[in-house]
């Protein structure tokens, strides 16, 4: 499981000791975005005992996706078959990651932990950003014409193959809008996006990384993507039309 981090002290000991009893076979690689608060630090003394766990330091913070990314290309490199993300601050619960694996396991190209299905549910949430939430994933299935319930959320296993499909290095997207960036390319694709339902609570330590100017510019992408995609679609239809 990669763990992006950035001023996580506060919760990423007690964020893998979670990960580490619900899953004793699953690897740790936390990809700590030179915390100035010593996440990093530790994390490298967690490893010094725990052969599962391992921290890939980078020299600044550069967004989630860049931070992703990286870990990505490291898992691949080291020769992972799956490899999943997930938060460092308890939002995504390692007792349920087994609802993943089983869906990964079942043939599913790309795994989602979903909010917005039958079963999902938020803990601690104001009813404005449970609006909020709801309302990006309809605006992203309406424009990108997909059926993810919940493309944005982070809680994700990844089959090796799906990655490589993608091709992360071209992934440019760095921001929160990175998850549903790696939906639309997996489906894109031709490959299979399952969800299953999670139980998604609210960080009771350290501070959000979401703001308003990171939401305005996923939103901002999104509607790119969606203007492109509709553009392409006339173009197929005129296409065939003229043949």
């Amino acid at each position: 499981m990669v763990i992006p981090t950035y001023n996580e002290s506060d919760n990423i000991e007690w964020i893998i000791g979670r990960l580490r009893r619900a899953q004793p076979e699953v690897d740790v690689m936390v990809v700590d975005d030179n915390s100035p608060d010593g996440t990093g630090k530790i994390v490298e003394a967690l490893a010094q005992t725990d052969p599962h766990v391992q921290v890939v330091h980078r020299t600044e913070k550069a967004g989630l996706g860049a931070a992703y990314r990286h870990g990505f290309r490291v898992a691949l490199d080291q020769g992972y078959d799956v490899i999943g993300e997930m938060d460092a601050d308890g939002s995504h619960q390692p007792e349920q990651l087994q609802r993943l694996i089983d869906a990964i396991a079942q043939g599913a190209d790309l795994v989602i932990g979903s909010r917005w299905i039958p079963g999902g549910s938020i803990v601690n949430w104001p009813k404005s950003r449970e609006a909020l939430s709801r309302g990006g994933n309809l605006y992203v299935r309406l424009l990108l014409g997909i059926r993810v319930k919940d493309a944005t959320a982070g809680f994700r296993l990844f089959r090796r193959q799906t990655l490589e499909a993608i091709d992360i290095e071209t992934v440019t997207s760095t921001g929160y809008v990175f998850q549903t960036d790696m939906a639309y390319r997996t489906l894109r694709q031709g490959l299979t996006v399952s969800e299953v339902p999670i139980e998604f609570v609210e960080r009771e330590r350290g501070d959000s990384k979401m703001s308003k100017d990171v939401a305005t510019e996923s939103l901002k992408l999104i509607t790119r993507w969606g203007l492109a995609e509709r553009r392409a679609q006339v173009q197929r239809l005129l296409g065939r039309r003229a043949a």
